[in-house]
């Protein structure tokens, strides 16, 4: 399952090493384009989320969802190349966001891909989304057969009393559908201990209420109804961009 995607790269030389390297990196791989934007005049920037389906064939585990920004400096003839890879879509979101994507045009729900399974999972991947620099990556583990499912371990700058976080997504075959959900730990022992065991349910962040949930669940409404909105075509190619969310992908593969 692959989609078609040019950067408009034949006419520019990369302007590193780096960027060489991360290009031939990527178009080695199977790639599935989740969500994208290019911005204009010129196309000068691109922001791509997709997937890379070459990742299953390789060691277990390595996380499969790919963020891109390439920067076109049509000036020189040149052309910079960011690669970075997450176990989940919100993650990568954030990274392009960071990198200056706005951040309703590179996330959308809608179209083939799972769904959302409920307003919780909305909310966390909002929160991861929108998080800035809030959350230092630590680790990160896909499973492609059973279960079907990717965490990522990350600590929170903002939490003080359980500040190691596991962030669970889980997909749904049956109901095509997905939850993300997240957990607090007081340090990395004790979270990959539950990642190991799975002895209870993920315990819930101390800041979560009734009161929160309700405030950021509007938010989360909010948030869908923009995204969902159309995004108006640009310079470059438009290409078909289905939501963030697992999706089916051949027993070789996990759901994204």
């Amino acid at each position: 399952m692959s989609d078609v995607l040019d950067f408009r790269l034949d006419d520019l030389a990369p302007s590193d090493a780096d960027s060489e390297y991360a290009e031939q990196e990527f178009w080695a791989g199977d790639v599935t384009v989740l969500a994208e934007h290019h911005t204009t005049p010129h196309g000068s920037h691109s922001y791509v989320v997709a997937h890379d389906g070459s990742v299953t064939w390789g060691a277990p585990g390595e996380p499969q969802v790919a963020a891109i920004k390439v920067t076109r400096d049509l000036s020189l003839h040149t052309f910079t190349f960011e690669l970075s890879y997450h176990a989940t879509v919100s993650f990568a979101q954030n990274w392009l966001i960071e990198r200056g994507c706005p951040p309703g045009r590179i996330a959308q729900y809608g179209g083939a891909l799972m769904q959302p399974a409920d307003d919780l999972t909305l909310q966390v991947d909002l929160q991861i989304r929108e998080s800035g620099t809030r959350y230092k990556l630590l680790d990160s583990q896909t499973s492609d057969f059973d279960p079907c499912e990717a965490w990522t371990l990350a600590r929170d700058s903002s939490a003080s009393q359980t500040p190691i976080r596991v962030f669970l997504e889980e997909g749904n075959f049956s109901t095509h559908t997905y939850t993300m959900r997240e957990g607090a730990f007081a340090d990395v022992d004790t979270a990959r201990s539950w990642l190991e065991d799975r002895d209870g349910p993920i315990p819930e962040p101390p800041e979560y209420s009734a009161h929160v949930g309700t405030v950021v669940r509007s938010e989360v409404a909010l948030a869908r109804s923009a995204d969902v909105a159309a995004v108006p075509k640009c310079d470059l190619e438009a290409h078909c961009t289905p939501p963030a969310g697992p999706i089916q992908r051949p027993a070789q593969g996990r759901p994204l």
